[in-house]
């Protein structure tokens, strides 16, 4: 792991403590379900592709393999495809992530959590996209939209929901960054604590 990124990681054991018992209870069942598959593929679900569903997929990817979890793979979609959001981006960046943006309207960013390790390819695309598993996967609904506007996932054997608040909300105001940086870290410490359980 990059040096930043470790410390960043290493501070998340602190936070575990502050997610609600009801949450951990979700996060365990999706660990139950990391345990039953070999590989276990996990598809993060929101509206856009934007946000919330790609933090879910690089967090659960850099933590799977910080805990050892062997054969995970994760991906990402939306109910309709936008652009990776660069405030996002940018957050990721702050927690110590290497990220390349090739550039374009809908960049395929390349974002690493080493340099040994292949980089996860992150653009917006919907859920049903080519790039993302058509069966035995696990659908994961990362805000309520998606959730409720996609009551079946086609090919998904389970499906779960683990909604955020959108981030988007902050947009514009003084407190975007704090914001972003605040979901960033949520989301991170709950991923934590998912592979932890596996």
């Amino acid at each position: 792991m990059y040096s930043t990124l470790q410390s960043y990681i290493d501070d998340l054991d602190n936070l575990v403590n502050e997610i609600p018992d009801q949450r951990k209870q979700k996060l365990a069942k999706i660990a139950d379900y990391i345990r039953s598959k070999e590989p276990a593929k996990l598809n993060f679900i929101c509206t856009h592709n934007s946000r919330r569903s790609h933090l879910c997929q690089i967090w659960a990817a850099t933590l799977a393999e910080y805990f050892g979890v062997e054969s995970v793979e994760t991906y990402s979609g939306g109910t309709e495809a936008t652009a990776f959001n660069s405030r996002a981006v940018a957050a990721i960046e702050r927690a110590g992530f290497k990220v390349e943006n090739p550039g374009g309207e809908n960049p395929k960013y390349e974002v690493s959590f080493d340099d040994e390790s292949k980089p996860l390819i992150c653009f917006s695309k919907t859920f049903d996209d080519s790039h993302n598993p058509e069966k035995d996967f696990a659908a994961i609904m990362t805000c309520s939209d998606a959730d409720a506007n996609c009551p079946i996932v086609p090919g998904a054997e389970k499906r779960f929901s683990i909604p955020y608040v959108d981030p988007k909300e902050s947009d514009g105001t003084s407190k975007e960054k704090e914001t972003y940086d605040e979901r960033c870290r949520q989301i991170a410490s709950e991923m934590y604590y998912m592979m932890s359980q596996v």
